[in-house]
């Protein structure tokens, strides 16, 4: 799995964020930018990014991820 397709999972998921992946093999950095995580804390972002990549998860192709998940306001 490449972050290209780490990516692509999420965009249709999070259509107005601003999504960056890193990584290669099954370790991924996500860095995310998006209203969809406004008034939400971090726990419960992450528990929205889990639910995209589930299924990788679960089949081993995503090993660990590592995410800095924000909202446009907290960019400051």
């Amino acid at each position: 799995m490449t972050s290209d397709d780490v990516k692509n999972l999420l965009i249709p998921a999070f259509a107005d964020a601003t999504i960056e992946v890193a990584g290669e093999g099954a370790k991924f950095d996500i860095s995310m930018v998006s209203e969809a995580f406004a008034g939400k804390r971090a726990v419960a972002r992450q528990q929205m990014v889990y639910a995209v990549l589930n299924e990788q998860i679960a089949s081993g192709d995503i090993h660990a991820v590592t995410m800095t998940l924000k909202t446009p306001d907290e960019l400051g």
